[in-house]
């Protein structure tokens, strides 16, 4: 069912950050920090996976989802939802029933046998694909899976998600050039804003997360 209520931008980053420390899914350790997939330390780590065992979290944050897209790309702006394998696959299902949209899914390589697919679902040339994914670091993941979407014939020039880092500067221009515009509902700033409001972690702990956010890279380099 689509959402027929629509928070300011401001509410809806606020309460995201909010909800997702709420359950955990947030986590700041400056003194064993995380290790990216990149290979690269950082004191700060998201985990939005969590957020598919509690329904409450879950229901509100794709209604912000629909929203923040319907308002910022359109009502009518799209086809068909594609998740993005795995952490999307969910969070595109759930979008796609409330825009009453086909939902498929793109895998990160082919699956190797039968049709070698990279898109499960129906995806028809010409459509107009929405590529929903749980967040966002720099932007690089996102292109293979617009391109495998554009193989198709179909077109993608909007992802969304629901966290993004928005500590890299090259992000959006990285997406941007692709010809892809990013949604989100909260970053970084809008869960330290939240952390220090509630307490959540020690003040030390907080300082040295504010940081990594300002200068990750040097943050980073610092600790090789």
């Amino acid at each position: 069912m689509i959402p027929s209520t629509y928070p300011p931008k401001a509410d809806i980053a606020r309460l995201s950050a909010r909800m997702l420390l709420e359950i955990g899914a947030v986590d700041f350790n400056s003194k064993k920090p995380f290790i990216l997939a990149s290979g690269l330390l950082s004191p700060t780590y998201v985990d939005c996976r969590k957020l598919i065992s509690f329904p409450r979290i879950r229901s509100t944050l794709m209604d912000f989802m629909t929203i923040t897209v319907m308002r910022d790309a359109g009502f009518e702006a799209f086809d068909n939802i594609a998740g993005g394998e795995t952490a999307g696959i969910p969070f595109g299902a759930l979008v796609a029933e409330r825009l009453a949209l086909p939902m498929t899914y793109v895998r990160k390589k082919p699956k190797g046998y039968g049709r070698n697919a990279r898109i499960e679902g129906v995806m028809h040339e010409g459509q107009r694909v929405l590529l929903v994914e749980d967040l966002t670091t720099d932007g690089g993941s996102k292109l293979s899976f617009v391109d495998a979407i554009r193989d198709t014939g179909a077109s993608c020039a909007d992802t969304a998600v629901i966290f993004y880092y928005d500590i890299f500067p090259e992000t959006e221009k990285t997406l941007g050039d692709h010809g892809v515009k990013l949604h989100y509902l909260c970053t970084w700033w809008d869960v330290l804003e939240q952390a220090k409001e509630q307490g959540s972690f020690d003040k030390a702990t907080l300082s040295e997360v504010e940081k990594f956010l300002k200068d990750p890279r040097a943050w980073q380099d610092a600790r090789k």
